[in-house]
This record gives structure tokens, C-alpha cells and sequence, in this order.
């Protein structure tokens, strides 16, 4: 069974395989997940037992199927997901069924992990190592999938190959000052929207979809429903409302009449007037525009309410509940400046501490002055 790589107490998120046999214990260098140390482990049993004559199967067992019938089986299965998802899954499949030289024809079986290789190499040149080691993540996931329904190979070739480098850049969160000139600009729904992604940490999908039977103004929750889960399927959270959320949603719904089941945003002009509010590309950089601030998109509002929090002295765990993230370690993620660790280091500064202190006090206010 896979192991969990532990150091001081804490799993660092690698995982290891450990196989005995005639005594003596045999393990995995350190890898990126529990199935390829589950893989690892099957290849080593093979290995130190050696070759056990195959029972007779029948002709139905040995069917095969062909690369092209198993990535449409796939995106088939894959149809649950919401459809950013699915799209983003049949992309990548289209990708690799048009890979130079590849018979997509050919017996899955017969793709190896050298062909895995190749064609996420392409993408990481092409693309960079993010785009490849998501390209490598979600083939992985199909192959897993025909494991287990289209007796596809155990050996899994795309996590035979390892990650590529990657070059994270983070999301832009806008500062608290920034958040609130786009907010004095935004009048009507969209100011409403605006303070709901706020207060509830909320996705974009969990607002669109957010119907006024989900708002409980008596006890004073919000009900949001989630897919960000590992089926696919829809998951319901009761969120507390603020004082000023509640005060804002009712007038929200005084001003524009809506009926208590009906869906509590929707466009608001255009031939979709009334209709469930979806992507709108232009509502962020319109309003930023407007407001003369740096372009923010909707998911870094979600991040400036936990840096928020944070600052606040909020423990981690309660932030990681607010957000409703599963792993904490999720969570860290969303709360990037070490803070925490300015008074520590302060304790490294000598004679010249004072004085840099009055001086950094100084430039900033001329700074705060010329702007």
C-alpha cells in the first residue's frame, strides 16, 4: 500500500512505495502521487516474483480499444463536469489525438510512455511548463479513468513522465483602497455583486447560480452550491450574512421586484435581460477602467477577503472555513505576505534600526504626498 512521505510530523506531499518480499523490504524513491507509487509497487512485485502464467480469458476480456474510442468514451463520461471543465478536458484531448505521426487507430495499449513523452515535451516547448503540466495532470486522470472501464494498461505512460518546471506568476489582488474606488463606482447589481463576492468569499458560479430561496434574511445565512468536487456533483454550504450584505440584498430585491424563487442576479439589458447572469468579460475591466484602478478579476476578490481576514489576526483554520476549501494547505495559498514574520527579523537590525525606521516613515510620506 502507498505511504505517505512524512518530515518532523507534517506530509510534504510525496508520496513512496514499499514492497516486501522474502524478507527483506524493498522502497520507492520519493513520488508525485499515491498512484505511482501504487504503480511502483505492482512493477517491483512483478519484478521480485517473476512471470505467473496468464489464465485463459475469453475473447470479450482481450477487446481492445483504439486511442481515438477511449478519448471519446472519456469526454462522454467527462460530460458531468461544468462545461469550463469539459471544454478544457476535450482540448487537450484533441491535442494529443492530433500529435505528428500519431495513428490514433492504434490499440491504446500500444501508446507508450516514450509517445507521452514526446507529445508533452511539444507542449512545454510550445507552451511553457504550466500549460504542459496541466496538458500532463488531465491526460493522466483520462488514462486512470480507462483503468478502470476500458481495461487500459495499469502502467499509467503520462505519470511515467515527471513534471516539467514551471514559472508561477501569482494573481494580482487588488489593495482594499483599490476595491472600494471600484465599488463607489458601481451602482445598482453590479454593487451588489460586487460586496456579495466580498462577504461570502464566493466562486463566480456560486453567485450566478444563487437563487433568492437561498437567501434566508430570518436567519441571516446564504445558501452557495459548489461543484469543486472530485465527481462532479453539487454540494450546498449555509454561509452567515453580514449586517451589510443582508441590508444590501434586500434592497437589492425591493429594487428590482424579484420573486423569492427566482434567481437573484440576471442581466440586466439586451436581448439575455432576465436571463441567468454568466460570463460577462467586460464587467471587471469596465468598472476598473472607470474607477482608474488596475484591472482585478472577480476570484481575486475571494483572495482579498481572506489577505483581509488575515491581517485581521484571523486563524488560518477559520479563514479555511470561510473559504470552504477542503486542505488547508489551499488555504496558505490565498495568504501569500509572511507578515508574521517582520517582528523576527527586526531583531536582526542593529544601531542603524532606529534610523532606517524614521527614514522609511519619511520617503512614505512624501510619497503619499506627490500622489
Amino acid at each position: 500500500m502507498p505511504h505517505k512521505h512524512m518530515r518532523n510530523g507534517k506530509w510534504t506531499g510525496r508520496w513512496f512505495g514499499q514492497v516486501r518480499h522474502l524478507g527483506r523490504r524493498h522502497r520507492s524513491p520519493l513520488l508525485g502521487t499515491k498512484t505511482e507509487a501504487a504503480d511502483w509497487e505492482a512493477d517491483k512485485r512483478r519484478e521480485l516474483e517473476g512471470p505467473t502464467p496468464a489464465p485463459p480469458r475469453s475473447a470479450a476480456s482481450t477487446a481492445t480499444v483504439s486511442l481515438l474510442e477511449w478519448s471519446n468514451k472519456y469526454l462522454d463520461f467527462a460530460v458531468r463536469y461544468v462545461p469550463k471543465t469539459y471544454s478544457e478536458k476535450k482540448m487537450i484531448l484533441a491535442r494529443l489525438m492530433a500529435m505528428k505521426g500519431l495513428d490514433v487507430l492504434m490499440p491504446a495499449e500500444a501508446f507508450t510512455p516514450e509517445m507521452a513523452l514526446d507529445h508533452l515535451q511539444g507542449q512545454y516547448e510550445a507552451r511553457g511548463g504550466n500549460a504542459a503540466n496541466k496538458e500532463r495532470k488531465n491526460l493522466a486522470a483520462a488514462w486512470g479513468w480507462g483503468v478502470k472501464f476500458k481495461r487500459l494498461p495499469s502502467l499509467n505512460p503520462f505519470l511515467a513522465v515527471p513534471p516539467f518546471p514551471e514559472h508561477r506568476v501569482d494573481r494580482y489582488v487588488p489593495s482594499e483602497e483599490d476595491f472600494w474606488r471600484v465599488v463607489d463606482v458601481a451602482t445598482g447589481q453590479d454593487r451588489t455583486l460586487l460586496l456579495a463576492f466580498l462577504h461570502t468569499a464566493a466562486r463566480r458560479g456560486e453567485l450566478f447560480r444563487l437563487r433568492w430561496e437561498d437567501v434566508d434574511f430570518e436567519d441571516g445565512s446564504v445558501r452557495l452550491f459548489t461543484r469543486k468536487r472530485k465527481d462532479g456533483s453539487m454540494e450546498a454550504d449555509w454561509i452567515p450574512m453580514t449586517w451589510e450584505l443582508m441590508w444590501e440584498l434586500a434592497e437589492h430585491q425591493d429594487r428590482t421586484g424579484r420573486a423569492h424563487e427566482g434567481l437573484v442576479f440576471t442581466h440586466q439589458e439586451g436581448r439575455h435581460r432576465g436571463e441567468a447572469f454568466k460570463e460577462d468579460r467586460k464587467f471587471m475591466p469596465t468598472l476598473c477602467e472607470r474607477a482608474d484602478v488596475k484591472v482585478f478579476d472577480r476570484h481575486a476578490i475571494r483572495h482579498l477577503t481572506a489577505s483581509i481576514l488575515a491581517k485581521k489576526g484571523v486563524p488560518l483554520v477559520i479563514i479555511q472555513g470561510i473559504l470552504r476549501h477542503k486542505r488547508l494547505s489551499t488555504t496558505e495559498r490565498y495568504v501569500k505576505k509572511p507578515d508574521h514574520l517582520r517582528s523576527h527579523l527586526r531583531l536582526l537590525e542593529g544601531g542603524l534600526g532606529q534610523k532606517a525606521q524614521h527614514a522609511a516613515q519619511h520617503r512614505a510620506q512624501q510619497k503619499a504626498a506627490t500622489a
